[in-house]
């Protein structure tokens, strides 16, 4: 316990810091002491207005999309027995996208306004979900996690393909699908916080509460029935509710990857298999990790925005691998 609570001051320490790195650097570079003078009322207009009405929203988004994905990986690798599974690869950001992508083409926004394309995210990314369990279940009457991994990886490359084909025909929107399809935080302000910061915080205490399911459920199916389990509601349930959080988070920054695998495998080497400790430190970790790929995305070649998308597939998926590859060599052992 207390070397638990040790690693957790630790990540607590480099969650902080990455927030106020984040916060600082940029064009305009801030000390962490100007930082919390606006944050407090005072300094200068200017700062303020940098602060709290660009950077702060932008950093508090990024790191509750960062949390929110790896929460849901989480959950979705313990609900269906697969490391490899996550919200991204069951077709949740796909179908986000695809929901998104059709409003951009379409021009429905109606009374929705600005909100039009986030709720089209959220939509998409519930629906694809489960359009998945209708589908596993058809194949699959016991709902392995599987069938589920397979039903959403094809859902995946069969929205992604349409994705392509709508930016194909419609070279007007290519390019916004395109940052869609890479995400990014780019200009986002409050409107994002208030919607997802609700969301994370019920989902995290639902799955917290319920952390002992997802204890069993990681052992397999056999176990969690011999505990009095129904591993196929159980499943049906988080996996919904992961839905729910992940259409969330992709709806205002778009379709990103790999987080949602890394931060949880990282979680349970340091903090063990207890979801108890796992779900907190894997949302710590992946939120702190999406602030500093958006950092990096925006810094790295200024004035230009590289898509955070992409930093984090170039730095999360060779580290994947590697991950990957060590637990399959200590299995083969």
């Amino acid at each position: 316990m207390r070397k638990a609570g040790g690693s957790f001051l630790a990540l607590g320490l480099f969650t902080l810091a990455a927030l106020l790195l984040s916060v600082g650097l940029g064009s305009v570079s801030l000390s962490p002491g100007s930082i919390l003078t606006a944050l407090l009322g005072g300094g200068d207009e200017g700062t303020r207005a940098l602060v709290l009405g660009l950077r702060l929203p932008r950093v508090t988004l990024a790191f509750l999309t960062g949390a929110a994905l790896s929460a849901g990986g989480t959950v979705m690798q313990s609900a269906l027995e697969n490391p490899l599974a996550s919200p991204f690869g069951l077709g949740v950001s796909a179908g986000a996208g695809l929901g998104a992508s059709a409003v951009m083409v379409l021009g429905v926004s109606g009374a929705l306004g600005a909100v039009a394309l986030p709720a089209a995210g959220f939509a998409g990314g519930l629906g694809t979900v489960l359009l998945a369990l209708a589908l596993a279940r058809a194949f699959d009457a016991r709902l392995s996690g599987v069938t589920v991994v397979l039903t959403g990886m094809v859902l995946s490359l069969f929205f992604s393909a349409i994705l392509d084909l709508m930016a194909a025909m419609n070279p007007d929107y290519a390019q916004r699908i395109g940052l869609w399809q890479m995400g990014s935080f780019a200009a986002k302000g409050w409107q994002g916080v208030w919607v997802l910061l609700p969301v994370l915080l019920l989902c995290l205490g639902v799955f917290l509460s319920r952390a002992r399911e997802l204890d069993l459920l990681s052992f397999g199916d056999e176990q969690a029935q011999t505990m009095g389990l129904d591993p196929r509601r159980a499943r049906r349930f988080f996996i919904a509710l992961v839905a729910v959080l992940t259409g969330a988070a992709v709806a205002f920054s778009g379709i990103i990857g790999f987080v949602d695998l890394v931060a949880p495998h990282v979680a349970r080497r340091l903090f063990g298999a207890s979801h108890r400790r796992t779900l907190p430190a894997a949302a710590l970790l992946g939120g702190s990790f999406m602030v500093l790929c958006d950092l990096a995305s925006r810094t790295l070649a200024a004035p230009r925005e590289i898509p955070v998308g992409a930093v984090t597939a170039l730095l999360g998926a060779p580290f994947f691998m590697l991950i990957f590859f060590k637990r399959k060599g200590a299995a083969g052992c």
